[in-house]
């Protein structure tokens, strides 16, 4: 098959047609939306060459594939190239007779996945050093210790209690529920401690009524997920960070610079949570005292001042 441009009477092209003016009729689609039907479209006449449609073969059409991304698509344009031809297929299937679908069990490559967003240690100690000046602030830098510190989820932050709270203090680690119902215990540095302590001294002024969460909002109660992502933002541009900053970036860089000091990929999935690492590592226990003695050797905020 060698790609060529489809020729005005060519019979495919007036299939084609037929088949976008049903779309246009059947689901009103926009113009854009249009526009890309009939660019896709027009990519697999070009790339089928002299071959009818109902005589391309799936192998054919695992080459177009390939082709395309040797031009540099993107996987989610070929993705969306791919949807359009198995539309155009359905629809021959049930208006003119065709039998088989070529683009049947043909997908597009995977997309790469980009690298998580992580602070520097620089960036990370230029956003936790700032001095809180009143209760809220106090609440937020120990959000963000903690969030770093351990690498906490967000929900599994807003989810503590003011036990939980006492407990890490007494304890210096925490117990949080992950993903899938999981629990885990990670170890709390120091500064985070001391921030959740100054927390602590304040939370009565705060409170309203009978509250068992140990972050509390504006109004007394259990303080919301948009609010701590709110109050993040607001914090780094306040320290005068360059780059946007969201809790999901604290547990990112709490994993690469604990990574980056100790090389213990085994420890840091443990103290993630993560069933794997990647897509081919398996989950592995590690004992907890081993746990505390690589955090304690490698995380910036868990070491002693010299």
């Amino acid at each position: 098959m060698n790609p060529a441009a489809p020729e005005a009477d060519d019979p495919r092209q007036a299939l084609v047609d037929a088949y976008l003016a049903h779309l246009l009729q059947q689901r009103r689609l926009s113009p854009a939306t249009e526009r890309g039907y009939r660019q896709g479209l027009r990519n697999l006449l070009q790339l089928a060459g002299d071959t009818p449609l109902d005589r391309l073969e799936t192998h054919h059409v695992r080459r177009m594939v390939a082709q395309l991304h040797g031009r540099g698509l993107q996987p989610s344009t070929i993705a969306h190239m791919l949807s359009a031809w198995r539309g155009l297929y359905r629809w021959l299937a049930r208006h003119h007779g065709y039998g088989v679908d070529p683009c049947a069990g043909v997908r597009a490559p995977k997309a790469r996945k980009g690298l998580p967003k992580a602070l520097s240690p620089e960036e990370a100690r230029r956003l936790l050093d700032g001095v809180p000046e009143d209760a809220c602030e106090a609440r937020d830098k120990a959000m963000f210790e903690l969030c770093y510190s351990s690498g906490l989820r967000l929900a599994e932050l807003v989810s503590l209690d003011l036990h939980d709270g006492h407990a890490m203090l007494k304890q210096g680690e925490i117990t949080v529920r992950g993903k899938g119902n999981k629990t885990r215990t990670v170890p709390v540095g120091r500064a985070a401690l001391q921030a959740v302590e100054v927390w602590l001294a304040q939370r009565d002024g705060v409170v309203r009524g009978e509250q068992e969460a140990l972050f509390l909002g504006a109004q007394g109660g259990r303080i919301a997920p948009s609010v701590v992502r709110a109050r993040l933002k607001r914090w780094a541009l306040k320290q005068g960070l360059p780059v946007p900053v969201h809790p999901h970036v604290l547990r990112h860089s709490f994993a690469s610079h604990v990574l980056q000091s100790s090389g213990d990929l085994r420890a840091v999935q443990e103290m993630l949570g993560h069933a794997s690492i990647s897509t081919t590592q398996v989950y592995t226990h590690l004992d907890f005292q081993h746990l505390a003695k690589i955090y304690d050797q490698a995380h910036p905020r868990a070491r002693k001042k010299p």
